[in-house]
Formats: structure tokens, C-alpha cells, sequence
């Protein structure tokens, strides 16, 4: 995944202005994606939007389970470790 996907998600399909680092974003769910062996863009949908992801047990009755907590909270450590390298 690269910032360039990330930027054009978040301002085509999310109708939104990309607050933060698109590079340091996509770096960290792609590092996320593969630790996980996962798809990427389903992570970044969790990221985002909070869309839940059954494959992975990211939410029960709507929210957040233990899984998906500690994906959500690993994605941005990583997003803090990139961003403050660039």
C-alpha cells in the first residue's frame, strides 16, 4: 500500500482531507498487514471507518474485542514510529 492509495481512499471514497502522514499511514498498515498475513486495505477500512473485519475477530455486537483493540493500537504505534522518522 502505498500514501498515494491511502490519500486517494481518504479523499475519494471518504470524501474527507487526509489529516495526517498518507506515507507513515500506509507504511504502518502495510508493516500491520503483513505481521498479520492480512489484507491491507480491509485494515486500513478498520482503521478509518471502524469497519469490522469477521475474518479476523475485530468486533463482537459492535464493538471492539481484544483483537481488535490490539491491531487498532499496534497500527498506530507504528503510524508514531514512521511518522516521527520522516
Amino acid at each position: 500500500m502505498t500514501g498515494k492509495q491511502v490519500k486517494g481512499y481518504i479523499e475519494f471514497t471518504l470524501q474527507m482531507k487526509p489529516r495526517h502522514d498518507v506515507d507513515a499511514l500506509a507504511s504502518a498498515v502495510t508493516d500491520m498487514a503483513e505481521e498479520l498475513e492480512y489484507d491491507a486495505f480491509e485494515l486500513l477500512q478498520l482503521l478509518l471507518e471502524n469497519r469490522p473485519i469477521d475474518a479476523i475477530h475485530t468486533h463482537s455486537y459492535g464493538f471492539h474485542t481484544e483483537n481488535g483493540r490490539y491491531i487498532i493500537e499496534k497500527i498506530k504505534e507504528k503510524y508514531y514510529e514512521y511518522e516521527s522518522a520522516s
